[in-house]
């Protein structure tokens, strides 16, 4: 048996969800940002003597914003799926829509995003302290003037010399694991 606060929120939870949503009704219910009301300035005359007790017109009645900035996009699920599905005719138009909103479409952005990450940080590596742009050139300075050795001279080798040192360092690692091997 379920404790009783787990079965009151399924309650709740089980009476909140609208069983025959209406796509003219859900699609996008108004919100205070879609009404515009601009801002009224009135003209009247104060006296000198008033306004030095009194509270400024500007700070009572301040200037309109500028620039009308549109409404915020509604980006719940429900209501831009049931966007997608109004106009679909057929049960698998309505297949269709679903596998592209809810599988294909975040595949292919999660895909694209780790390329770009991918790409970005291959680049970003590679043009770190071997670029030739003003950055570059402040950053070896800045390495210089603090007399750090940079990493690339650190690390240059040609692929000759990498194989190498490679090879001895596997045949070091064959031969401390395996050289009493016959000894058994």
């Amino acid at each position: 048996m379920a404790s009783p606060a787990i079965e009151m929120a399924e309650t709740i939870q089980t009476a909140s969800i609208n069983r025959a949503p209406s796509p003219h009704h859900d699609l996008n219910p108004s919100t205070a940002a879609s009404v515009k009301q601009p801002v009224t300035v009135s003209s009247r005359a104060s006296s000198p003597a008033a306004s030095s007790r009194s509270i400024p017109l500007s700070a009572v009645h301040p200037t309109p914003r500028r620039t009308a900035y549109p409404p915020l996009p509604d980006l719940r699920f429900e209501q831009s799926y049931l966007a997608s599905i109004s106009q679909a005719e057929t049960r698998g138009r309505v297949v269709w829509i679903t596998v592209r909103d809810q599988m294909l479409l975040p595949l292919i952005q999660g895909t694209m995003w780790t390329l770009v990450l991918l790409g970005w940080r291959s680049w970003n590596k590679g043009a770190e302290l071997g670029g030739r742009s003003i950055g570059g050139r402040i950053r070896k300075w800045w390495w210089g003037v603090n007399n750090w050795q940079l990493p690339e001279e650190q690390t240059r080798r040609t692929k000759a010399e990498f194989a190498q040192q490679y090879a001895s360092e596997v045949a070091d690692y064959y031969t401390d694991q395996f050289s009493s091997a016959g000894q058994d």
